[in-house]
């Protein structure tokens, strides 16, 4: 049997962490991610008591967070638990509803700014199509990045997440790294 180990989606054994001045990237591997969709006829559910967001908006509490993706459609988030079957969790909390495993299909970037929103704006204007000084804490999108498609989520006033295809995390990275060493030359 050969001596398999989990990797991140960048290819190594621990998720990249590099700060940039007063930006910190951190890839999250610890991220189980669930789509839900509620079937014609179904109650909309209160998975983990969390009241699903409307539509641009993400909704977090207690390590659990939801993220609107399109008409009765979201994307569930379970901090610190990627490697349980998570899919499976969530189906018992919301029955009648459709629920498909997302983790491995996908790579979170979290993005933090020890010094307030403006760097973190500044960095994600490079990049992204997405007024961020009006994007408040709370507001979600799908977006555009480089050539990539991907989710950006504002956590809080100095932290910011993008979600990505996990076929595009070094790209992505890539991306991310690029602008914020651009960003500390000047």
């Amino acid at each position: 049997m050969s001596d398999l180990r989990p990797i991140t989606a960048l290819g190594a054994a621990l998720p990249r962490l590099e700060s940039f001045g007063a930006l910190e990237i951190r890839e999250n591997a610890g991220l189980a991610l669930a789509s839900l969709a509620v079937r014609r006829e179904t109650v909309e559910p209160r998975p983990f008591g969390l009241t699903l967001p409307g539509p641009g908006r993400w909704i977090g509490g207690q390590g659990v967070a939801a993220l609107w993706t399109g008409p009765d459609q979201w994307m569930i988030e379970y901090e610190g638990c990627a490697e349980l079957d998570f899919a499976a969790e969530l189906k018992l909390r919301a029955p009648g509803c459709s629920v498909t495993e997302q983790t491995d299909g996908w790579v979170a970037f979290e993005i933090v700014s020890r010094a307030g929103s403006r760097p973190l704006e500044a960095l994600l204007s490079k990049l992204v199509n997405v007024d961020l000084a009006g994007f408040g804490t709370g507001l979600a999108t799908r977006t555009g990045l480089e050539h990539m498609s991907c989710f950006v989520i504002r956590r809080g006033d100095a932290h910011v997440a993008v979600l990505g295809a996990r076929s595009s995390a070094g790209s992505l990275w890539h991306a991310l790294e690029t602008a914020a060493k651009r960003l500390g030359e000047r």
